[in-house]
């Protein structure tokens, strides 16, 4: 027997007066066995008349394994699959067989090199990557490490469709995919944020990364149609791991990190892990540092082979956080007649200027298997984020083209949010047909305090010369902007169903979802309430042709609530909707380690806020924007020692619907083309055996600063690369320890990475890392 976390409602409705409230959270899990070998059920329809039976497989019955034998789950698997199809030639023994074997694979990712076969973020399934009928790219802890990325962006930035302005601002990492802004999931639930209450996640601690494009509301609610980067953690791991990791590099970089994980007992029902990080560095603007320590303890109980119990927590503190660092555009992007202004220039006031953040997360996941047809899954997560901002926000130059008008700015936030995902899967058949059929309640909260001081004109801001900046002018403090106390909770209903008949699927999905807003405004002594509900579908499927071909197509539908309404008249907004078609092939060459997908799709997000043309400072909601595209990945290992990762993105972008005279033009900070290729190969044999060497180069191309299209930010090419060497080739006696050296923009090229209304940003320079690690 299984109960899901219960959700008490005080009257669920699209009225202003709803109540969500959560009022316990349990789970109650009975060992179950399942008997025979078939149970067969048939139903009538209402005139009396029999409809289809409807066929579940059941296993043979279950026993505990030995000791020895409970080390890996996925090595019991594997044993008992081969049993069955020794013992039985029974297509019930081959069902179970089958079943044995997807979760074998679930333990371990399914990924060789880069190359990954298996991804659960599409379909909250253990799925094969050739039988999801959407375009999903998965990035490996190989390919991580390999390129040294040092936070999300560098994760993704070979990831085909997405890009983002690589600048020296770490504050958030925001991702863009196919002309919108995706929203970040970790272990498939939603990194729910203020303004700069931003979860943050080091990629030092995750085990891959999946990239979804395109709507994907039916499985994770309110989204953007963009799509979702889901980050997985690691997770404790039945082989004992060790690793020591020293890092030194340009900015006066000094890092340190381990992670340890393995069985805690000789059964391997207890497993471990603990993975931790700090850092000290100086970065590309003067006066400005980071500094970072994060510490990720997590435990998994395996009681048998059928349930597991894992717990995940993280604590970060990050004493120097980030920065602003947009510059006038005179100066970046236009000409300036004292000339660009350098890279490490700092517009703040170093006596002023704080940013101290500091992150707690602690949660689980839950997975029992009933038998090879049901399983039921929770998983909950809580994060606890405060932080303490001061900035000293640089403006616009006066025309005298030197005298930088600023802003003073600081801000206080508190972010509680809770997260909960119930999954009850099932696979049966009827007739010649295999279903895996997924059932779900999700339930999200946030808890978002906000005070804010903002000196909104600048008038009381001191100026800077930056031909001969002066910082030590007194900031005064400014006045309050905002005083307000934001909660939003979502709940949400979903069932989807994996039909495959032969070598053709069906995937198809609905949900609804019920949200709500309420705005406690303290400075304005108001408050507002904002409920939303919203259906939303989706369709697909692919066909597997001989050779390892797969084409295939897909149409699903997106919602986002809006803040309160903020219309001229006072009325509520109405969630922003999306919707997508799209096609493609995907093609899994036999005998070879690699995968590619080519698809193209069709994009459009309603209901977008336009400025009101009939009322000052109010909206209306009658923007749209449709994006079209193509996409073309290729990740291979084609032989030893080589791995390599290609892509290319194409995005044609408009505004269709608009209240300021922008229709028909692009979006801003969208590139209509975009192109990365990644190489890295290691010496097999001989006498450079263990010496691997790697490089990569990043096209992005011309985008527009703002919607009225009226300033170019020119396109870019920047180079990577790295060096590396494994010293067990050299000495058995070092086994275990390697050195890497990584470059990214080679070449040291200076560019303009992203652009608005009021100034840009400087990409990042070359960057240079040495990693010295140990491993036992």
């Amino acid at each position: 027997m299984f109960v899901l976390s219960t959700i008490r409602r005080g009257g669920i409705s699209s009225g202003r007066t709803a109540h969500y409230r959560t009022a316990s959270f349990v789970v109650l899990m009975l060992m179950a066995c399942g008997h025979g070998a078939q149970a067969q059920v048939t139903a009538t329809s209402s005139s009396g008349s029999a409809l289809p039976a409807v066929t579940v497989d059941a296993p043979a019955a279950r026993q505990r394994p030995a000791a020895s034998a409970r080390r890996s789950v996925a090595a019991t698997g594997a044993r008992r699959a081969a049993a069955r199809q020794g013992a039985s030639a029974t297509s019930s023994a081959q069902q179970a067989a089958a079943a044995a074997a997807s979760r074998r694979t679930r333990t371990s990712d399914g990924t060789t090199g880069y190359v990954a076969t298996r991804s659960s973020a599409g379909t909250k399934t253990d799925t094969p990557l050739i039988e999801t009928p959407q375009s999903i790219a998965v990035i490996s802890r190989q390919q991580i490490e390999a390129q040294q990325a040092q936070s999300l962006r560098d994760v993704a930035r070979y990831a085909p469709g997405v890009y983002f302005s690589d600048d020296a601002d770490f504050r958030f990492q925001n991702l863009n995919i196919r002309g919108f802004l995706a929203d970040q999931y970790l272990d498939g639930m939603r990194l729910l944020s203020g303004t700069w209450s931003v979860p943050r996640i080091d990629p030092y601690f995750l085990e891959r990364a999946e990239v979804i494009s395109g709507p994907a509301s039916v499985l994770y609610g309110q989204a953007s149609p963009a799509g979702i980067v889901n980050l997985v953690s690691k997770r404790p791991t039945d082989t004992p791991l060790h690793e020591v990791q020293l890092q030194t590099g340009t900015f006066g970089r000094v890092q340190g990190a381990f992670d340890f994980s393995g069985p805690l007992d000789k059964d391997g029902t207890l497993l471990y892990r603990l993975t931790g990080i700090a850092r000290d560095a100086d970065t590309q603007v003067k006066n400005v540092g980071d500094q970072h320590l994060e510490i990720a303890p997590s435990l998994t109980w395996r009681p048998n082979e059928n349930t597991s119990l894992t717990i995940l927590s993280s604590y970060l503190y990050d004493p120097k956080a980030g920065f602003w660092n947009q510059l006038p555009l005179q100066g970046t992007l236009l000409p300036n007649k004292f000339g660009p202004i350098p890279r490490d220039f700092y517009v703040g006031d170093p006596s002023f200027e704080r940013f101290s953040f500091k992150q707690a997360m602690i949660g689980y996941q839950f997975e029992h298997h009933f038998n090879d047809a049901v399983t039921v899954r929770q998983n909950l997560r809580y994060t606890d984020i405060d932080l303490s901002y001061a900035e000293v926000q640089g403006s616009v130059l006066k025309a005298d083209q030197r005298t930088l008008t600023r802003n003073a700015y600081t801000a206080d936030e508190s972010l509680r949010t809770l997260s909960l995902d119930n999954q009850l899967e099932a696979k049966f058949r009827t007739g010649w047909l295999q279903h895996t059929a997924l059932f779900g309640l999700d339930y999200q909260h946030k808890s978002w305090d906000n005070f804010t001081r903002f000196d909104l004109t600048g008038a009381a801001t001191p100026t800077l010369d930056i031909v001969t900046p002066n910082y030590n002018q007194a900031i005064p403090l400014p006045p309050v902007f905002q005083n307000a106390l934001q909660t939003q909770q979502q709940l949400g209903l979903y069932a989807q169903d994996q039909i495959k008949l032969d070598r053709l699927v069906f995937l198809t999905g609905v949900r609804q979802d019920w949200a709500s807003t309420e705005m406690n405004d303290r400075k304005a002594l108001t408050f507002t309430r904002q409920d939303d509900k919203a259906f939303t579908w989706r369709a697909g499927a692919i066909y597997q042709l001989d050779g390892g071909l797969a084409p295939y197509v897909n149409y699903a539908t997106s919602f986002q609530p809006q803040l309160s309404g903020t219309t001229f008249d006072n009325s509520l907004l109405k969630p922003t909707t999306g919707e997508q078609y799209e096609v493609g092939v995907k093609y899994q060459p036999v005998g070879w380690t690699a995968f590619m997908t080519l698809a193209a799709y069709d994009l459009t997000q309603q209901n977008t806020v336009t400025p009101d043309p009939m009322h000052l400072n109010s909206v209306v909601q009658t923007g749209e924007a449709n994006s079209r595209g193509v996409e073309v990945s290729v990740v291979g290992s084609p032989m030893p020692g080589l791995d390599l990762r290609a892509s290319y993105t194409y995005i044609n972008n408009r505004i269709t619907s608009d209240n300021s005279g922008n229709v028909g033009h692009r979006l801003a900070g969208v590139p209509e083309n975009a192109a990365s290729l990644w190489a890295d190969y290691t010496f097999q044999n001989g006498p450079v055996a263990g010496f691997g060497l790697g490089g990569g180069v990043r096209y992005v191309g011309e985008s527009f600063a703002t919607n009225a299209n009226t300033l170019v930010v020119p396109d870019y090419t920047v180079f990577d690369a790295t060096v590396h060497y494994d010293f067990g080739k050299l000495n058995p006696d070092l086994k275990g320890v390697r050195l890497a050296v990584n470059a990214n923009n080679l070449l040291d090229r200076q560019y303009v990475s992203t652009c608005g209304a009021l100034g840009c940003r400087w990409a990042l320079g070359r960057t240079v890392l040495a990693t010295m690690s140990y491993r036992w």
